[in-house]
């Protein structure tokens, strides 16, 4: 199966399958490569017809990332460019329901609690992480190490009180938000990191992808150096995303135009399983189907969406 969505005027930057229906995808995406302009949040249908528009609200500024409640099913937040993040309810035709304006720069990235289900995390270019409840008018807790952008955050799949960001100082923090400040700090990469993810099925294992063109596994037990580290990307990886299904699988996409499955237990050397280079723009978006095993959304500058199904031989890894 491969299926396409044309995102018309607009530079995909993030997709985001529903945790509710396997059917059910929404797309950030921002017009002029997110420099200037408007925002707009696509939410998507699989039909047996191909792929259904089935909403768009439109934004004054571009939209950067996009994640849907854990709680709700027709809820969903966006971060943007101006510095706002924004709660929105599938059931209504037109504007946020919610808004936050504390942020003073871009919001690059918005993480739904996968275990407490009730807060979600931002990161920003003004090198903040912030958390968040949908109920509350201000931010629960503000967080401030980090010295350049937040590019990505990721709650533990375990641990409800448990996230990583990562940033353009190189770093990958470790936060657990009982405390005021981080748990631990990784000097992860020689460049900046732009993409952080915990593995579904270790507690103790991320990944993270940086603008010096690799992927890396990290073991939160022993951090002095990195479990493994994944070359082949030609330039700077923009996202990294764990399989749900298989934990040895990861997906990489960046600003070669590529997608890239790796299998982390394959013999060194050999962990490069599939390339997908169907893209013609940098690749900013991905993100696995909960429901059907192996199914990959991928979004692209080239103002496509795509949705396939990896190659059975991958899946069955």
């Amino acid at each position: 199966m491969f299926t396409r969505f044309k995102t018309e005027g607009f530079n995909g930057y993030s997709v985001n399958w529903s945790p509710f229906f396997e059917n059910k995808l929404a797309v950030a995406g921002s017009s002029n490569y997110g420099l200037v302009g408007n925002g707009r949040l696509y939410l998507l249908g699989m039909a047996p017809e191909g792929v259904v528009m089935e909403r768009i609200y439109d934004t004054q500024d571009g939209l950067f990332d996009v994640a849907w409640s854990e709680v709700n099913e027709n809820q969903l937040v966006t971060s943007s460019g101006d510095g706002s993040i924004k709660l929105w309810d599938a059931t209504l035709a037109d504007y946020p329901i919610q808004q936050w304006q504390e942020h003073q720069r871009e919001v690059f990235s918005v993480e739904w609690n996968l275990v407490s289900k009730d807060v979600f995390a931002s990161g920003s270019w003004d090198h903040t992480v912030k958390i968040w409840n949908p109920q509350s008018p201000r931010a629960l807790q503000m967080y401030t190490e980090h010295t350049h952008c937040v590019y990505s955050t990721s709650w533990s799949p375990y641990n409800p009180t448990l996230l990583v960001s990562g940033s353009g100082d190189q770093t990958v923090k470790l936060w657990d938000i009982k405390s005021p400040r981080s748990a631990r700090t990784i000097f992860a990469h020689n460049n900046e990191v732009l993409s952080v993810d915990f593995n579904k099925y270790n507690q103790d294992m991320i990944v993270t992808g940086s603008v010096d063109k690799t992927v890396k596994v990290w073991d939160l037990r022993n951090t002095s150096r990195e479990m493994l580290c994944l070359p082949g990307h030609e330039f700077a990886v923009r996202k990294v995303k764990c399989s749900p299904h298989k934990p040895n699988i990861i997906a990489s996409g960046g600003y070669d135009m590529s997608v890239r499955f790796w299998d982390i237990n394959a013999p060194p050397g050999q962990n490069l399983m599939n390339v997908h280079d169907g893209h013609t723009e940098f690749v900013l978006g991905i993100d696995w189907n909960l429901y059907v095993p192996g199914r990959i959304a991928t979004c692209a500058w080239d103002e496509n969406v795509h949705i396939w199904d990896v190659p059975p031989t991958l899946a069955q890894r």
